[in-house]
C-alpha cells in the first residue's frame, strides 16, 4: 500500500512537472503575464467577515440643523467610509527578533537481578554461560542535547490603494488591495487585508498599516529569480511523504 501511494505520488508530480514544464517552454522570452483585475469579493475563497458587533445606537435627527447624520464638517467628507470606496494603505513594517535556545537532557539507568535456589538451577542447566547471580541486568540511557536561535531583522515600507469591501454594523470598514509590480522579469506582489475604523483614517485619505485589525499583509514575488529560489515539484514532493 505504501508502495502504491508513493507511485501515485511520483507520477503526480511527474504530471504536474511535466505541464509547469510546458508552460513555462511557451513563456520562454517573454514576460510574466499580470493577474486580472477582479472583484474581491466575487473570488472563490472570499467569505465575509462577522464579528462581534455592540448594540446599533439611535441616530438623533433635529429639523433646520447644518449637519447631516454622518457628516464631520459643513463639507463633503471626502475620506473613504462606503462599499467601493478606495483608501491607501502605509505599510511600515520594521521587525527584529533575536532568539537563542540551548536545551540538555541525560538519563542513565541500571537495574540487576539475580536467580537463586530451583530457578537458578534450572537457569543454570539451560545456559550455563549465564551467571546465576546475574541473571537479568539491565542498563538504559537517554542523552539529548538540542540547540535554536533565531535572528530575524524584516524592513518594509511601501503604500497601496485598497477598496473597501464590507461596512460592518459598528461602521468598521473591511478593506482589501492587491499590487503587483513587474520590473524585467520579475512581479513584486502585495497584499493588505483587513478592519480599520473610520476615525482612523486620516484627512489625506491614508492609515497606518498598525491601525489595521486582524491585519493580513503578504509580499512576495515570483518569476524567473524566485523559480531559480524554489525547489523543483519533485523535491517538494519527497519532502512531504518521506518520513525520514
Amino acid at each position: 500500500m505504501n508502495i502504491l501511494k508513493l507511485a501515485t505520488a511520483l507520477l503526480l508530480a511527474a504530471t504536474l512537472g511535466a505541464c509547469s514544464a510546458a508552460d513555462r517552454l511557451s513563456q520562454i522570452g517573454q514576460t510574466p503575464a499580470l493577474s486580472a483585475i477582479e472583484n474581491p469579493v466575487a473570488q472563490a475563497g472570499y467569505r465575509p467577515v462577522v464579528m462581534p458587533m455592540p448594540e446599533p445606537g439611535i441616530d438623533s435627527y433635529q429639523a433646520n440643523s447644518l449637519f447631516r447624520s454622518g457628516a464631520r464638517g459643513f463639507f463633503k467628507d471626502q475620506r473613504a467610509h462606503r462599499v467601493g470606496d478606495i483608501l491607501t494603505v502605509n505599510v511600515v513594517i520594521s521587525d527584529k527578533a533575536q532568539i537563542d535556545n540551548q536545551t540538555t537532557r541525560g538519563r542513565t539507568s541500571t537495574s540487576n537481578a539475580g536467580l537463586g535456589g530451583l530457578f537458578g538451577a534450572a537457569l543454570t542447566a539451560i545456559v550455563p554461560t549465564v551467571p546465576v547471580a546475574t541473571a537479568i541486568d539491565v542498563n538504559s540511557g537517554v542523552s539529548d542535547a538540542g540547540t535554536g536561535s533565531v535572528n530575524r531583522s524584516e524592513t518594509l515600507n511601501t503604500q497601496v490603494a485598497a477598496v473597501i469591501t464590507q461596512v460592518l454594523p459598528n461602521g468598521n470598514l473591511v478593506i482589501e488591495g492587491h499590487q503587483e509590480v513587474r520590473v524585467n522579469f520579475e512581479i513584486r506582489d502585495l497584499v493588505v487585508a483587513g478592519i480599520v475604523r473610520p476615525e482612523d483614517i486620516n484627512a489625506d485619505n491614508t492609515i497606518a498599516s498598525s491601525k489595521i485589525a486582524e491585519a493580513r499583509i503578504a509580499y512576495g514575488g515570483r518569476g524567473q529569480i524566485t523559480d531559480v529560489q524554489q525547489p523543483r515539484y519533485g523535491q517538494q514532493v519527497l519532502d512531504a511523504i518521506l518520513p525520514f
